[in-house]
């Protein structure tokens, strides 16, 4: 499903991105088209995106086409979703919501 849902293909637009989004969830997810738990993750993500396109906008970037922001956001894992809001990265972890 990572054909279906766009992607940023290098820091800048990944930047641009974050910095032009002002009344929506931006929803990023970085890792790899071809890795088992990414593609999962993209089914979901394809499967709500049309559902939450009022409030939300989701992309996808590889972490090897982009490693701009591997050290900067500790991208260690296969695949890794994350969420901003008005540029402001908002870090979820399992029942604790906090702004970093």
């Amino acid at each position: 499903m990572s054909y279906m849902l766009p992607h940023l293909h290098n820091g800048w637009q990944v930047d641009q991105a974050i910095l032009s989004e002002e009344d929506r969830v931006l929803v990023i997810r970085f890792g790899h088209d071809w890795d088992p738990t990414c593609m999962k993750m993209d089914e979901v993500l394809y499967s709500i995106a049309e559902k939450v396109k009022n409030f939300a906008v989701i992309y996808l970037v590889d972490i090897t086409e982009v490693p701009d922001f591997n050290k900067m956001y500790e991208l260690y894992d296969p695949c890794t979703v994350m969420f901003f809001f008005r540029w402001f990265q908002k870090i979820i972890e399992k029942d604790r919501t906090s702004t970093s």
